[in-house]
């Protein structure tokens, strides 16, 4: 591994209506510390614009790179991103930008120093959070989700499906190589692999701003609660033998 400190992981899928505007916002802000850090795209198979936009940001810039893959959800190319990643910490971004770049100094001790978790999760339910524009029946919607996880899988954890998360590269080298799961429960799946891995984790209060136009659908979120079970499953059959931190 190199010696760059921070890799940002921005998995998208036609995304070409704001991936140019959020690169150059990570970028901008990423200019203002005094670390050195890469951007790496994944994108998953969009059929749009999204890949010549970011190949373009490239073009600009040695420290974003594109990863191009074949559709397999975003799971996948999260898991994608986090191993091909060569910082010392390493951090998952929706390409949305929800979270204000800026919050990302929330996640890491003084002076953009080492954080205190090995794997830091961006709360919309920690204390000191906002939630800004968030339907009513979206934030139910997301409890009721949240409570089946802390019952099946992962408890103790408040907010597992904020799309901002923050990994030491020793956890996501131990993580994502056991992640089977690339629908939307992926999230829960590496909170649970790394918590039995003996890794360190927390949660940090963040702003998040909803944005309409979600990839989440009826029959996706389906699937993650039978995802949730997956995981269980897994565990039973031996599959997450992952190492002791």
């Amino acid at each position: 591994m190199d010696d760059t400190f921070l890799t940002i992981v921005v998995p998208a899928f036609n995304e070409e209506a704001r991936i140019g505007a959020s690169l150059d916002r990570l970028r901008d802000y990423l200019g203002t510390i005094d670390r050195s850090w890469e951007i790496v795209v994944v994108d998953d198979g969009s059929v749009d614009a999204t890949a010549e936009i970011v190949s373009e940001k490239v073009s600009a810039d040695s420290r974003i790179r594109l990863i191009r893959s074949e559709h397999g959800g975003k799971g996948a190319a999260v898991k994608t991103g986090m191993i091909a990643a060569t910082g010392r910490w390493r951090f998952l971004s929706d390409a949305d930008l929800s979270m204000p770049p800026e919050n990302l100094s929330r996640f890491f001790g003084e002076g953009f120093g080492d954080p205190r978790f090995d794997v830091s999760i961006g709360s919309r339910e920690a204390a000191g959070s906002r939630r800004i524009e968030e339907p009513w029946s979206r934030h139910i919607l997301g409890r009721i989700f949240n409570w089946t996880v802390k019952l099946i899988a992962v408890r103790g954890i408040e907010d597992t499906q904020c799309g901002f998360k923050l990994y030491s590269a020793s956890a996501a080298e131990t993580v994502f190589p056991l992640q089977r799961v690339n629908g939307f429960a992926f999230d829960v799946e590496n909170l649970f692999i790394a918590r039995q891995a003996g890794f360190s984790i927390g949660e940090v209060p963040i702003d998040w701003q909803y944005h309409r136009g979600g990839k989440v659908t009826l029959a996706s979120s389906f699937v993650a609660y039978f995802d949730i079970f997956r995981v269980r499953l897994n565990q039973l059959l031996g599959r997450y033998r992952a190492r002791e931190a």
